[in-house]
């Protein structure tokens, strides 16, 4: 129950830290991708920084919850960042939800109750996981985030920023399982700084923030929440799947279970197109009535 609470309140922090950083990052020139000179004019912005902090937060409680749960219990819940990123972006824009972004709530909500409720994964050690298997799992993960970064780089506008957003959420998942294997080694009564997943988790994480700012820098969060938001918990169940050995219920469990995971993909496609998840369409309706902006509108000044 704690690791539940925990990843809830992480979800939380992250879609704070997603809508301040989204808010800085959405001035800065497409030229400045991937670069470092980016990071230096982000960093001088509050809201940003303001946004690390709290991105920090989650990720230290997003840690714990993971260490004293199951990676395939608890990591469905970040999909609850999207509802929760829908409304700081409506309280920070002053505007109100829509028939269609409560319905949108409601179908995640069913959805991931009926996930998690009928999966309700047991067993699994990630610490007697053998290093092959480590490696192949790595292996795997990391070329699919590679592809996704090359697309994304190719890419221009909102097909960048999607892009890069599937491949920030399966990065992130890929860290989270290695932190699950932090926590099970030091379980066992190794060492934090003799285990090698610590190591691969200051490589891994660092990436993926640099992926997340890019995603957030590319388009609108209507364009890079979606995929970010449904990857991380997705790569994070197969690991814990796949390569820790948990075992989900089966049977009528086990389509109940993809019923939900239907339902929750369903609620987040159709709060993604939520207009309040452009803040440049949300300041335009704060004026006095022009027509709404397109998602691509605020890379093209």
């Amino acid at each position: 129950m704690l690791g539940v609470v925990l990843m809830i309140v992480a979800a939380g922090l992250n879609a704070l830290a997603s809508v301040l950083q989204r808010r800085a990052a959405r001035d800065e020139p497409e030229s400045r991708s991937f670069s470092l000179r980016m990071f230096l004019d982000l960093v001088r912005r509050p809201a940003w920084v303001l946004g690390i902090l709290s991105m920090l937060t989650g990720f230290l409680l997003h840690a714990v919850s993971i260490s004293v749960s199951r990676i395939a219990l608890v990591q469905p819940l970040l999909v609850v960042e999207l509802p929760f990123t829908l409304l700081l972006a409506s309280w920070m824009f002053t505007l109100h939800l829509g028939r269609r972004d409560w319905t949108a709530v409601v179908l995640q909500t069913v959805g991931l109750g009926a996930l998690v409720g009928c999966l309700s994964p047991t067993g699994g050690d990630p610490g007697a996981v053998p290093v092959s298997t480590w490696a192949w799992g790595i292996g795997l993960t990391a070329g699919g985030v590679l592809i996704l970064v090359l697309l994304g780089y190719r890419a221009r506008h909102e097909h960048r920023a999607a892009f890069l957003g599937v491949a920030t959420g399966a990065a992130f998942g890929l860290n989270s399982s290695l932190i699950a294997g932090v926590g099970a080694s030091v379980g066992h009564g190794g060492s934090l700084f003799t285990t090698w997943q610590t190591y691969a988790v200051a490589v891994v994480g660092p990436a993926s923030f640099f992926l997340l700012q890019n995603a957030l820098e590319g388009g609108s969060l209507v364009a890079s929440q979606p995929g970010f938001t449904l990857t991380n918990p997705a790569v994070s169940v197969a690991w814990g799947l796949a390569v820790f050995n948990e075992q989900g219920r089966t049977g009528w469990f086990l389509v109940g279970a993809i019923a939900g995971a239907l339902l929750v993909g369903a609620g987040t496609v159709l709060l993604a197109r939520s207009p309040l998840l452009d803040p440049d369409a949300s300041n335009e309706d704060e004026g006095s009535g022009a027509a709404r902006s397109s998602p691509v509108a605020d890379r093209r000044r």
